[in-house]
């Protein structure tokens, strides 16, 4: 089935055509590309507010029911770790599976279980809590995966030419997700107790299921020949997939940590805790479509967007403490400035790694089309697992050792080492093609010269 609104199929993105054809693209959406729309925002809005959630208020709750700093990270973590194993089931198997169903499946499941965690709290404490969070929390990492996984691989078949684009506009959506979660769930905690906010939030995901059933086109495909391995041993794809977990670790980190930094530092009611994430998760929103327009327009700009984006954020969490080698007072405006600084890196960092991909495997031979799209959402989605994996787990266990200031300079490390590597893959891919035209010029110039004396 070809690309509703685009008759001559998908193109990679990038190309000559990509600029010229964004406004085009847009000014003369189908009914089904607007259906897609609607269908990707609503998931990412409900699946961001139900991930985000728990940050004000559960690392207390859970320290009340016996869990430490350390697990209450690997609680966290967890949910990135299944995400991570079944992002890479459900990206090769999402044309077998279906990505419609795939896709409605992924939210049901997902509204479910946020229900179940409401009720975590009539559960004993210690082992049996412990257990059973780590149990629903990886059930709805795995139905997260398949909703995130198949509504990428739907919205780059339906927009080829704007992927970047699109993208960046619907992480509007992830980012007001991740801005209502935390002071939503924290006002709904503070006034009704624990079971309030999963099962409200839970009940709106479950509401857009039949709405979604309804307008999500079908797209019919065929299996294709590549694996996740020749994907990823690309090395400009390898590197790309790096510099998605470092991101994906900076975001995690946050999430056990920051509330416990400030409710101790700044002694905040946990209401207002919530709205200290709104630096980071509102700035990103804002500038995510910014920068997925400019990726689209200007492809030669989006790799040094990837590394400038992580550049940046290394810098913050040098300042998020700040380390204590800076001698500067930690203040709350001082953080929230931070917080918002890095939120627009992010934005700038992470929006033009898929079109990065997306363009370097149709340059390496995959073929065009939904299975392709497939392996690039699952690689996508896999890596940032691994990373919001890493970055509670180890955020968790820094902060008990060392301290929040001085794991907050540990992780930006992670952000600094994957934007010099991926910075140094492009200045010697750039050093590698001049040299190569160079030689192209002189070998051209070497036949002509050959060729004049029997032109004569």
């Amino acid at each position: 089935m070809e690309t509703p609104g685009d008759p001559e199929g998908p193109r990679p993105p990038g190309g000559e055509d990509s600029a010229g054809n964004a406004s085009e693209t847009s000014r003369r959406l189908s009914k089904e590309q607007l259906f897609v729309l609607v269908s990707a925002a609503s998931m990412n809005l409900g699946s961001m507010m139900c991930y985000s959630i728990l940050g004000p208020f559960f690392p207390k709750e859970a320290e009340k029911k016996g869990a430490s700093n350390t697990v209450i990270g690997m609680i966290f973590g967890c949910y990135a770790l299944s995400d991570f194993l079944a992002s890479l089931v459900f990206g090769r198997y999402l044309v077998h599976i279906g990505a419609k169903f795939m896709f409605v499946a992924g939210m049901f499941v997902s509204g479910g279980v946020t229900i179940l965690f409401g009720v975590l709290d009539q559960v004993p404490a210690g082992p049996v809590f412990i257990a059973m969070c780590f149990l629903v929390r990886m059930m709805d990492a795995m139905s997260f995966s398949a909703a995130i996984t198949a509504s990428s691989s739907i919205l780059a078949k339906a927009f080829p030419n704007n992927v970047a684009t699109v993208m960046g506009s619907l992480e509007t959506f992830s980012g007001l997700g991740l801005v209502l979660g935390p002071p939503l769930g924290g006002l709904l905690y503070q006034s009704f107790g624990y079971e309030v906010p999963f099962i409200f939030l839970g009940c709106i995901v479950l509401l857009m299921v039949p709405l979604n059933m309804y307008i999500i086109p079908n797209y019919d495909a065929d299996p294709g020949e590549h694996s996740f391995w020749k994907l990823v041993s690309l090395p400009k794809i390898g590197l790309l997939a790096f510099v998605i977990n470092s991101l994906s670790s900076c975001f995690g980190f946050l999430d056990p940590t920051l509330s416990l930094f400030v409710l101790e530092k700044f002694n905040l009611p946990a209401g207002y805790v919530g709205l200290v994430f709104l630096g980071s998760a509102l700035s990103y929103a804002i500038s995510s479509p910014l920068f997925g327009l400019l990726s689209d327009r200007m492809p030669h700009l989006r790799k040094w967007f990837v590394v400038l984006g992580s550049l940046m954020i290394a810098g913050c969490y040098m300042f998020l403490g700040p380390i204590p080698i800076l001698h500067i007072k930690s203040q709350l405006w001082l953080l929230v400035l931070v917080l918002v600084i890095n939120g627009i890196s992010a934005g700038m960092s992470i929006i033009p790694t898929f079109p990065e991909i997306l363009s370097c495997a149709y340059e390496n031979g995959f073929e065009e089309g939904l299975s392709t799209l497939g392996l690039i959402s699952g690689l996508f989605s896999a890596m940032w697992s691994v990373g919001a994996f890493i970055g509670p787990t180890l955020g968790g266990f820094l902060y008990e050792k060392i301290g929040f200031e001085w794991a907050a300079a540990v992780q930006g490390l992670w952000a600094l080492i994957s934007g010099l590597a991926m910075g140094s893959f492009y200045l010697l891919e750039h050093s590698r093609k001049r040299r190569s035209k160079h030689q192209n010029i002189l070998s051209t110039e070497e036949e002509r010269t050959a060729l004049l004396p029997n032109e004569i």
